[in-house]
C-alpha cells in the first residue's frame, strides 16, 4: 500500500504553513498528530523551496531542523530531512533521520550524494533544474514526463557511482518545481515513465499552485486545497507510486483506504 509522509516545515517563510510550527513544541507536537494519523514518515525541513525563497545559513537551518529530529526519534517517530545541504544531511542522520529528501537530486551541492552514500541512509532524489528563485524560467519542455524521467535516470547513475545501492534510492518528479501548470499535469498522468525507473516513486502535490489554478484561482481555501491533494494522491497510488508527502495527513489516509476498497486490496 503507498505510504505516507507527513511535512513539517519549521521555517517561517514555507509556502502554506510557515511559520505555525517554527517553535521546536509546537512542530514535535504536530508531528506526533502527523504520525498517529497515519504518517509513516515525518519530513523535516528548516529551509524553504518555495517559489522565490532565499537560503539561509547552515547553522540557521540546523538550528531549526535538528531539535525536532532528535526529539522525534526519542519519541519511536521516523523521520527524512528536507535539505539541500550536504552538511545538514550528515547532521540529521546523526540525530536520527532515516532519509534524506534532497529536492535537487544532489545537484545543488557536489558532496551530498556522497555523504548520504556514507551516511547508509536512503535519498530521494528530486527533479530539478536550478534554484527556486529563478526555476520557472527553466520550464522548458518538449515531452515533459519523458524528459523528467531521464533527468531522473541522470540522478539515479550518478548516486550509484557515489556508491548509493539502488534499493536506497526514491525518485520524485518536483511538482511544481520547475514546472507549469499544465507541466504538472502532463507528469501525473505519465507517472508511468516514473515507475518505469525500477526504483521508489515519491509524489508530492500538497497545496501547490497548479491545484489552486485548477481549482479557479484567487483565494482557495487550505480545506479545498488539502481535497485536491487527496484527489491527486489517490490517483497517484493507484498508478503505482511508492509513498505521498502531503500536509493533511488524515485526509489522505481516508482517499488512499477509499480507492484501495473501490481496487479490493
Amino acid at each position: 500500500m503507498t505510504g505516507i509522509w507527513g511535512i513539517l516545515n519549521v521555517t517561517p517563510d514555507s509556502f502554506s504553513d510557515g511559520g505555525r510550527y517554527a517553535d521546536p513544541v509546537d512542530a514535535v507536537e504536530h508531528a506526533r498528530v502527523l504520525h498517529a494519523q497515519g504518517a509513516g514518515i515525518i519530513d523535516v525541513g528548516g529551509e524553504s523551496t518555495r517559489p522565490g525563497a532565499m537560503r539561509v545559513s547552515l547553522p540557521m537551518e540546523q538550528q531549526r531542523a535538528l531539535p525536532v529530529i532528535e526529539a522525534l526519534t526519542d519519541a519511536g517517530i521516523p523521520t527524512s530531512i528536507d535539505t539541500l545541504n550536504a552538511d545538514t544531511a550528515v547532521a540529521a542522520v546523526r540525530a536520527g533521520a532515516r532519509v534524506v529528501n534532497d529536492v535537487s537530486g544532489g545537484l545543488a551541492d557536489e558532496r551530498m550524494l556522497a555523504a548520504v552514500a556514507d551516511s547508509g541512509a536512503d535519498i530521494v532524489l528530486g527533479h530539478w533544474r536550478g534554484p527556486s528563485t529563478d526555476m520557472y524560467a527553466r520550464a522548458q519542455y518538449e515531452r515533459v514526463a519523458r524528459e523528467v524521467a531521464a533527468e531522473l535516470r541522470e540522478r539515479m547513475t550518478a548516486a550509484a557511482s557515489a556508491g548509493i545501492a539502488p534499493d536506497r534510492i526514491i525518485v520524485d518528479p518536483g511538482i511544481g518545481f520547475a514546472k507549469s501548470g499544465e507541466q504538472n499535469w502532463q507528469v501525473l498522468r505519465g507517472l508511468d515513465e516514473l515507475t518505469a525507473l525500477g526504483c521508489r516513486v515519491m509524489i508530492g502535490t500538497s497545496r501547490k499552485r497548479f491545484l489552486t489554478e485548477t481549482l479557479g484561482g484567487g483565494s482557495v481555501s487550505e480545506q479545498r486545497r488539502d481535497l485536491s491533494t487527496a484527489v491527486t494522491s489517490a490517483l497517484a497510488a493507484r498508478a503505482g507510486v511508492w509513498a505521498v508527502r502531503v500536509h493533511d495527513v488524515a485526509a489522505t489516509r481516508d482517499a488512499l483506504a477509499i480507492v484501495g476498497a473501490w481496487d479490493g486490496v
